[in-house]
């Protein structure tokens, strides 16, 4: 039998551990995240929403790199790596080597944002075959169309 763990089970084991010891977590996707400081942009409440989600314990951003990142996510993903440097710890799960974050966001920003996640970091890489990969090749699960 095939054992597979999704490098977000590793994070949100720590997030539960989190939970039921009191500690506030965060969590976003590049995505949701984009959004959040996006609505803050229109009212001005940018440097109030990033002071907020820092106020969090762990503050999780999940799968980076699956989509290219625009400016904007680029942007909202600096702004709260940066708030929470040396104050908060941060957790970030992506496909991507974090040597590789200039491939989906502008290289300054990247080259920044990477710093100060890996100062002081602990880098925990995850490696092995994609469990849907295997499951659809072993044909378990699925049902041909039409």
């Amino acid at each position: 039998m095939l054992q597979w763990v999704r490098h977000e089970h590793h994070i949100q084991q720590v997030d539960l551990r989190g939970r039921e010891t009191g500690r506030r977590v965060a969590w976003f996707s590049l995505e949701s995240l984009t959004a959040t400081i996006g609505r803050a942009k229109v009212d001005g409440s940018v440097g109030r929403v990033v002071a907020r989600i820092c106020r969090s314990d762990l503050v999780v951003i999940d799968d980076i790199g699956m989509l290219p990142a625009g400016a904007e996510a680029a942007e909202a993903f600096y702004r709260v790596v940066d708030a929470a440097y040396e104050r908060r710890s941060v957790a970030v799960t992506s496909n991507l080597h974090p040597s590789g974050f200039d491939t989906i966001m502008p290289k300054t920003l990247a080259t920044a944002t990477v710093d100060r996640l890996l100062h002081h970091a602990h880098v925990v890489l995850t490696e092995g075959a994609s469990y849907r990969l295997a499951e659809a090749t072993a044909g378990k699960g699925v049902v041909p169309l039409g």
